[in-house]
């Protein structure tokens, strides 16, 4: 399947499609190429003019003020591509580049940029034929674009650089000639329209953002599960107290959480009796927590959409002028991904909580620490402290990375966003906080097999049985640490939900769209 990239209107459900597929095929709406045609043409009439034209005939940055001679523009983009190629560490993940190739070239097919459609189209073709341009991760402050790890990306339009294809690493070169595709010659501006821009910062915050989706909904029905462990209340959950706040996010999260418990023999066993009178905040906290958290989740994906549909290099080619000016800044991706942190951050936090809270005799009135033998056994008492371990490192990587400016290029670009850093602390921070989730779904469920004969809802017996497949009840102790891995990865790659039989439409009304 072909996916057709119409410039400025690429929306969640298309990168969500990108995202999932290893490698699918995409073209430009040829509807765009009497854009990009226009501006390629003003660029080149400002290459053969004598009016000095920030980054067609002059230097870069604080060289700003150096004109370039007509015969050394083609190698004054050819040095930019290789001058700013100085990126360190490990390299992009293949999903994340193909995130980055194919926004640079959305991007740059709105006409603004001045490069002529060739370059657009051997973006593609890198794409396409699944080559994929090695970008160490780090290098970026995420102003003036994505210098460092753009200029790695396209080294290769230029046959250098080095790329992974069909599983090997190799020189570009190399990779080019095996798909038949052929190096380009850089025309004026070009080298600077490719390296200026955010789509690395951008890419990197949308990968997180779509894997935090299956990690929120898979920590919903943790928490829905610990609910029913605990044998919670269904009080806080009653849809007129998140009526009279009026939070979206908060009552869409509480008609979730209803319909999860919906039909539970356990919560209708404690019904009458129960001499409790309110829960923990860990428990009845839950939609005003991740109702919140699921605000700003729709909130960053209106930033990152924007983003990713956005032109940020500079100078921009507006009707028949150049005009310098400043979309290369990353702040709004900065800011989005510091709010996405703390989501992250949060989510794994109050499922600690719950874990806590059901380890704790007192407050669950479950065995100590989940074990039927307390003392020979400790059960689930370090799985505890490992959960306590993550949700502490998070908070540390939570710091907001837009507040930490310094000043680069000898004070000219003055201040700068880091959002490239922002972006890229979320993968960890979400591997963490899947962890989390994955130990409260273990001990969720070890929960309720002192509960037992009693049945809780079709849905989160679902969920029981999606944790038995890769851990059987603990009777007596036991290493967790494998059932632990095998449930974290369930965790993100989505394979914590509900199968079709037992859908709860309210559940998945919370996803981003």
């Amino acid at each position: 399947m072909t996916e057709l990239l119409t410039p400025g209107k690429i929306d969640i459900a298309q990168l969500r499609r990108l995202w999932n597929a290893d490698a699918p095929t995409v073209r430009i709406d040829p509807a765009s190429a009497s854009a990009v045609s226009h501006s390629a043409q003003v660029v080149q009439a400002a290459a053969a003019g004598d009016v000095p034209v920030y980054g067609v005939n002059t230097g870069f940055g604080k060289l700003a003020n150096q004109r370039i001679s007509r015969e050394n523009l083609a190698l004054l983009q050819l040095n930019l591509l290789r001058s700013h190629a100085v990126g360190v560490g490990e390299p992009l993940s293949a999903r994340v580049v193909r995130l980055i190739l194919v926004l640079k070239a959305a991007s740059l097919a709105r006409g603004f940029s001045g490069v002529r459609q060739e370059v657009i189209d051997a973006l593609i073709g890198l794409h396409n034929h699944g080559i994929v341009p090695v970008i160490p991760c780090q290098g970026s402050v995420g102003a003036s674009g994505d210098l460092a790890p753009l200029s790695h990306l396209c080294l290769p339009l230029v046959g250098e650089g080095e790329v992974f294809f069909q599983g090997q690493r190799m020189p570009s070169a190399q990779a080019l000639q095996a798909v038949g595709m052929q190096p380009i010659v850089l025309g004026a501006k070009e080298g600077l329209a490719l390296i200026n821009g955010t789509q690395v910062s951008t890419a990197l915050a949308i990968d997180a953002l779509l894997a935090l989706e299956d990690v929120f909904e898979a920590a919903m029905l943790s928490g829905a599960l610990t609910l029913d462990a605990a044998r919670g209340s269904d009080g806080p959950f009653d849809a007129r107290i998140h009526a009279v706040r009026g939070q979206l996010g908060q009552i869409d999260c509480a008609a979730a959480y209803r319909a999860l418990a919906a039909g539970s023999a356990i919560r209708a066993s404690h019904l009458e009796g129960d001499d409790r009178v309110q829960d923990p905040y860990c428990l009845r906290c839950q939609p005003q927590v991740m109702g919140a958290c699921l605000d700003q989740m729709r909130h960053c994906a209106g930033v990152l959409v924007r983003e990713a549909n956005a032109v940020t290099d500079n100078p921009l080619v507006l009707g028949k002028d150049l005009v310098s000016g400043g979309n290369f800044h990353a702040e709004p991706v900065a800011l989005a991904c510091d709010a996405l942190a703390v989501v992250v951050a949060e989510i794994g936090a109050i499922a600690e909580r719950r874990v806590a809270m059901l380890v704790d005799t007192v407050i669950s009135r479950l065995p100590p620490f989940l074990t039927p033998d307390a003392g020979l056994n400790s059960g689930f008492m370090i799985v505890h402290v490992t959960a306590a371990a993550l949700a502490s490192e998070n908070k540390s990587l939570a710091h907001p990375a837009s507040v930490d400016s310094l000043p680069t290029s000898a004070n000219q670009e003055d201040h700068v966003s880091m959002a490239t850093f922002a972006a890229r602390r979320l993968m960890p921070m979400l591997h963490n906080t899947a962890h989390i989730v994955a130990i409260e779904l273990l001990a969720a469920a070890q929960g309720i097999e002192f509960l037992r004969p009693l049945q809780s809802s079709a849905a989160l017996e679902s969920v029981l049985s999606a944790v038995r497949e890769v851990s059987p009840a603990m009777h007596a102790d036991r290493s967790l640490s494998a059932d632990m891995q095998a449930l974290h990865e369930r965790v993100l790659d989505g394979r914590v939900s509900l199968p079709l039989e037992t859908t709860v439409a309210e559940l998945r009304a919370l996803r981003l769209h």
